[in-house]
């Protein structure tokens, strides 16, 4: 079981790198105003292929690849037969709740830069502790306000699915977290689109990096949805292949 789980993260990695660069020039084509090059033409090629030289790129990546692993630890348990740890009954509420609060977080930041342009990332500044008196926040204060508005929303959903996730069984816990995520994203995507054309058809500067980071987010989460459902039908399938034992043989074992 546990090889089976092993291709179906080695799916769910491919499937991401190879969309990369497919939804990076369709969202950084040329039909907006402007395009995203000094001369109108869009990304190009050569330009996609720069984001697989950055280190964020590939940290998001084992991201969504521990987390589609962590996702599998109960299924694999439940295959297999055994009774599951504790470790993995709580993966999906601590897997799904954090990638909620990506979801939500990267939607409210589409909205932000949909409506303030540029000034969208610095919104999340405002929510910083120890603001200074400058009027707009500087960048590590809005990154500290990321975190903080991730976290929140991480503990936020974290509560509200170990409320709903204590008396239920443990498939049933991991259907319904595959479920709020698979919603999760869809609406998210529903957001971060419409945000992304907005800002493209305004030709600006940096909003754009946050609305496609949104699109980007709800794809990989949608994706990440698929991962239990496929390893299922690995395991029904394998177990079809596998030969019958006779009764005497199961009597005798």
């Amino acid at each position: 079981m546990k090889r089976w789980a092993i291709l179906t993260v080695l799916l769910y990695a491919t499937a991401l790198i190879l969309l990369t660069i497919p939804v990076l020039l369709v969202a950084f084509g040329s039909w907006a105003v402007g395009g995203w090059s000094e001369n109108g033409a869009g990304m190009s090629l050569a330009d996609a292929l720069q984001v697989y030289r950055h280190w964020f790129y590939w940290l998001w990546l084992a991201v969504l690849v521990a987390g589609q692993a962590l996702l599998l630890l109960l299924p694999i348990h439940r295959a297999e037969r055994r009774l599951p740890a504790r470790r993995s009954l709580q993966a999906p509420v601590f897997v799904s709740a954090f990638f909620l609060a990506i979801l939500t977080f990267a939607g409210l930041l589409a909205v932000f830069c949909a409506a303030f342009k540029e000034e969208g990332f610095g919104m999340f500044g405002f929510l910083t502790p120890f603001r200074t008196v400058e009027v707009y926040p500087s960048d590590l204060q809005t990154t500290v306000g990321m975190l903080i508005t991730v976290l929140v929303f991480w503990f936020i959903w974290g509560v509200i699915f170990h409320k709903f996730a204590r008396a239920d069984d443990p498939d049933a816990r991991l259907k319904h977290a595959v479920r709020w995520l698979l919603r999760g994203s869809i609406l998210e995507l529903i957001v971060a689109v419409p945000s992304h054309v907005i800002v493209r058809q305004r030709n600006d500067c940096c909003a754009p990096a946050g609305t496609f980071w949104g699109i980007a987010t709800g794809i990989s989460v949608m994706l990440l949805c698929l991962g239990p459902g496929v390893f299922f039908l690995f395991v029904e399938r394998f177990q079809r292949l596998k030969p019958k034992r006779s009764p005497a043989e199961t009597q005798s074992a």
